[in-house]
């Protein structure tokens, strides 16, 4: 059987919708999953995310990042036009670099439970210095936790020119 049967996307709301709301505030609910239709299967699922803003908690002054998700899904996969509004929802938020993307890590394996996830920021300049906070997680007890470890020591050992991005 080829395409997705009507039964399998359900709770998806917010794709093909035209009367789209943007939050104004931080939406972790917004966040909507579907099937994923090849469970028996490892493979990656990645997300750029280019034009990501939040908030300085300090002074308020708006922080611009580029923002990586990669995970390999288990039985829920997140939809990506609710991630989009879920990563506009940061846009009035107001949270250090670390925390946004810990809790984008968090809000997504609530969502998903996928065997393996990791999100990085690539956060601009802010008085001379960037900030490019990393975090994974691995289901426990499974390959994928030691897979997770694994990723976490080498994460960075091809380091990038930065050029003031």
């Amino acid at each position: 059987m080829s395409g997705r049967e009507k039964e399998d996307l359900s709770g998806i709301t917010l794709l093909g919708n035209q009367g789209t709301v943007y939050p104004s505030e931080y939406s972790p609910g917004i966040l909507e999953s579907f099937e994923n239709k090849h469970p028996n299967r490892d493979y990656f699922v990645k997300f750029n995310c280019p034009e990501f803003t939040s908030l300085c908690p300090m002074t308020g002054q708006p922080d611009f990042a580029a923002i990586y998700i990669s995970y390999i899904p288990d039985q829920r996969m997140v939809e990506s036009k609710s991630l989009k509004l879920y990563m506009f929802s940061f846009r009035n938020h107001g949270d250090f670099h670390e925390d946004c993307i810990n809790i984008m890590m968090n809000d997504l394996i609530d969502l998903m439970s996928p065997r393996y996830i990791e999100v990085w920021g690539k956060f601009t300049p802010r008085g001379g210095i960037s900030i490019d906070p990393y975090c994974n997680w691995g289901q426990p007890g499974t390959k994928y936790e030691t897979m997770a470890e694994h990723r976490l020591m080498n994460h960075d050992l091809y380091p990038e020119n930065i050029n003031n991005r």
